[in-house]
């Protein structure tokens, strides 16, 4: 067949990606009635019936052929070939002509007993369903479980509850992770806004609908001759309403570096864990204290060390210097992902290298790991920031 006459596989795709993209089970479901829809054909002009006739009959057969549309039939030709009656358009007439043309009708079964199984419980999910028909089909078999879910938690959620309070039959913690995105859509249009917190993404369930969070934990080691336990991990909240009796605090990025740092009187040392700022900010009685930050000679060592003085403006870094980064020449590496990002609390001096670390006036990527840094060089700092 030549390629520009219309075959019946492309009137099935082009009514099969309306029905991928969902518009029309959505047009179903919102009870829109169907109206008589009418495609195009293009086929055999007056002179391919002449002069390819034989062609020209096969396009048509194979239009008689089709089930389930109706043929509406056109003439073509005149005096000098013949008239001829060839496919002009095919209709769909019905909802029903369309599902078996596409042969959904399994689909179609299946969205509707879920429709009207949902909208007898909460009409606001059925709406949901019916704008997003083709996610309720993706979902088909945990759909169930998914609308018990919902009402669940519309009904019984607290602000101190933990997601595996959640009491519905075959539902877990594992379960949420693995459909949260589909819950946050249910429960968006289910919650009043109140119980909504937009600023959270999806992947915060927790967050976002108001659970109870695992608690954040602090991980602090006392540097003199400990009364007690030498070192704890305490909740965060917990910590901020008990602050320690030590007048100096540390604050270290790298656990070896955090279980070996030397004896000082009156300190302890608090194990950051990467970006520390969002650890500490709770401990609002930091500010009363000598608050010590060390990280990496790098930009995000520096970028840290922002933070941290931006909630507690009195931190003064340690090891984070000129002088520590010569000296270490030999220990240098490469940092992977350097930031560039402006730091407006970081002092002259430590802006200075900041800058040089980010325009590569020492060297490419450089940076020097708190763990690269001398045993000496550390005990003589910890004794001078004491």
């Amino acid at each position: 067949m030549p390629s520009d006459w219309t075959v019946p596989s492309d009137v099935l795709g082009k009514l099969r990606r309306r029905w991928d993209r969902g518009e029309l089970l959505a047009q179903f479901a919102g009870g829109t009635r169907w109206e008589p829809l009418a495609i195009g054909l293009r086929g055999p002009s007056a002179q391919d019936t002449a002069e390819h006739f034989d062609r020209a009959r096969a396009w048509v057969e194979q239009w008689h052929r089709l089930r389930h549309l109706r043929i509406e039939m056109k003439k073509v030709g005149g005096r000098a070939a013949g008239t001829n009656e060839i496919p002009g358009r095919v209709w769909v007439d019905s909802y029903e002509q369309l599902w078996a043309f596409l042969d959904v009708w399994p689909e179609v079964r299946t969205f509707t007993t879920l429709l009207e199984a949902t909208r007898s419980r909460t009409p606001a999910i059925a709406d949901w369903m019916s704008a997003k028909p083709m996610e309720a089909l993706r979902y088909r078999s945990e759909w169930q479980q998914l609308v018990d879910t919902a009402l669940w938690i519309e009904t019984h959620a607290r602000p101190d509850m933990y997601l595996r309070q959640i009491d519905v039959p075959g539902v877990d913690t594992k379960f949420i992770e693995r459909y949260r995105t589909v819950l946050a859509a249910l429960l968006d249009c289910l919650l009043p806004e109140h119980r909504i917190d937009h600023t959270c993404p999806t992947s915060d369930f927790a967050g976002r609908y108001h659970f109870r969070k695992k608690p954040a934990y602090v991980r602090f080691r006392r540097l003199s001759e400990p009364h007690g336990f030498s070192e704890l991990a305490v909740r965060a909240a917990e910590l901020a309403a008990a602050p320690p009796v030590e007048h100096t605090v540390f604050v270290v990025e790298n656990e070896i570096t955090y279980l070996a740092f030397p004896p000082v009187e009156n300190a302890i040392v608090i194990f950051g864990e990467g970006y520390a700022a969002s650890r500490l900010q709770p401990l609002e009685w930091l500010t009363c204290k000598n608050l010590v930050y060390w990280g990496d000679i790098d930009t995000h060592g520096f970028a840290i060390l922002n933070r941290v003085r931006r909630s507690f403006d009195g931190t003064r870094s340690m090891l984070m210097d000129r002088a520590t980064l010569l000296n270490h020449e030999g220990q240098w590496v490469s940092e992977p992902n350097p930031t560039g990002e402006h730091l407006e609390a970081l002092l002259p001096d430590e802006a200075s290298l900041y800058t040089d670390l980010v325009e590569d006036l020492l060297g490419k990527a450089v940076r020097l790991e708190q763990e690269r840094i001398s045993y000496t060089a550390i005990q003589e700092a910890s004794r001078r920031y004491h």
